[in-house]
């Protein structure tokens, strides 16, 4: 953009397209599910949450599953990607990226015909993709950045 020719006319409009993004991205995080961390890497009791379709809970070793809720016939969960803390073996800790305050992240639970929709917050100090590992689903959701999907900031 050329600021020698950048008006007060154009000023005004961007910064009132900053002011209105900002206030959507609000209105848009307050939608997602809860955030929810683990502290520890113990196994946790599989979640049974009373609404969805009936399956046999995975026990998951040194892990959780992540909580969902349904809505509109949709179970949604909420990923947060961010750099954590581990202690691999007594006395010895690491700095890695994992999900919700743990890595490897928790195990997401999901039954054959289930509708799942996955948000993603990144509080990494880079840019991130997920690749979804033995599923099918669409090419442009597979996780490669820059080829089939943007980043997420």
């Amino acid at each position: 953009m050329d600021f020698s020719k950048f008006s007060r006319r154009d000023f005004f409009k961007l910064a009132g397209a900053g002011i209105a993004a900002s206030t959507v991205s609000k209105v848009a995080m307050a939608a997602l599910p809860e955030i929810v961390s683990a502290e520890q890497a113990n196994t946790q009791a599989p979640l049974q949450p009373n609404t969805g379709r009936p399956y046999n809970p995975v026990v998951t070793l040194n892990g959780w599953s992540l909580p969902w809720r349904m809505n509109k016939g949709v179970k949604e969960f909420h990923l947060v990607a961010e750099p954590v803390l581990r202690e691999i073996a007594p006395g010895m800790k690491a700095h890695l990226w994992g999900y919700n305050g743990q890595s490897p992240g928790p195990t997401i639970e999901v039954v054959e015909g289930d509708k799942v929709r996955i948000f993603v917050t990144n509080r990494l100090p880079e840019i991130t993709s997920i690749h979804w590992h033995g599923q099918r689903l669409p090419n442009g959701m597979d996780g490669v950045s820059g080829l089939n999907q943007p980043p997420i900031p």
